[in-house]
């Protein structure tokens, strides 16, 4: 599956490209070539950043191959689905930063990828939608949750329930993406955003973005305790130190990774 993958690494960023044309359709090979991936990304402790594009003109990615479910073998369909929970709650939990790149059109499963990394950035002809109501199946992986956080339970309701598609303008009014760019900037804003990340420190990246996360399933007055505790766990390391005299000390910090 290094072909339906394509992984490249620079520098403090990590680069994982769609390629299975003409859709970039997940399959069960792709979806734990993913999952393994991801989690050899976690162990690099090099990398802080990873991006997600498609060099395809039309598709970001049109979600599940659906020859998979065509003969109603369930379980076919359960090993997929947890193939599905797998990868993207994964790629959910990696350590550092994940921004979606959309190009094109990204739908079912090629959404619930986006729904699962931190940001993501639309280039202007994307079109989103959650499908899956249409050939008889549902999101099955973050999709019915993760969109819901992101944009209301309005919204979601009109694309998952009456299977609305969004254009990238609509996505940016709504909170579904972050940014909307020029097709020909996408990879390169992504890019940018992910070095972005690189100038903080890691340690502190790691403990925000499981402080954020925690606010989808714990009430605030149970996350802020977390809070001060995870501050203080900072204090253990080197990169608090290295941080807070750069700063004093006017000068680039040398993190320590």
């Amino acid at each position: 599956m290094s072909d339906a993958l394509i992984l490249e690494k620079r520098g403090s960023v990590a680069t994982i490209t769609l390629n299975n044309p003409p859709a970039n359709t997940w399959t069960l090979d792709s979806l734990n070539y993913l999952e393994k991936l991801v989690n050899e990304l976690n162990a690099d402790s090099e990398i802080v950043s990873l991006v997600i594009v498609s060099d395809s003109s039309r598709f970001f990615s049109a979600g599940a191959d659906l020859k998979q479910f065509a003969d109603g073998d369930k379980d076919r369909a359960a090993g997929v689905a947890k193939a599905f929970g797998r990868a993207f709650e994964t790629l959910s939990d990696f350590r550092g930063v994940s921004i979606a790149a959309i190009n094109g059109y990204a739908m079912g499963g090629g959404l619930e990828v986006a729904l699962a990394c931190d940001l993501r950035i639309a280039g202007e002809q994307a079109v989103m939608a959650l499908p899956e109501a249409s050939v008889g199946l549902l999101p099955c992986a973050g999709g019915t949750q993760n969109l819901t956080l992101l944009v209301g339970e309005g919204w979601a309701k009109r694309m998952i329930l009456c299977g609305e598609r969004v254009n990238a303008e609509q996505a940016l009014s709504i909170g579904l993406v972050e940014e909307v760019v020029a097709v020909e900037d996408l990879r390169s804003r992504a890019i940018e955003l992910a070095d972005m990340a690189g100038k903080q420190s890691p340690d502190s990246i790691a403990a925000c973005k499981q402080l954020v996360q925690m606010s989808r399933s714990l009430p605030v007055r149970q996350v802020l305790p977390a809070e001060r505790e995870l501050f203080l766990a900072l204090f253990d390391g080197e990169n608090q130190k290295e941080g807070v005299n750069a700063f004093l000390e006017k000068r680039k910090p040398d993190w320590n990774y």
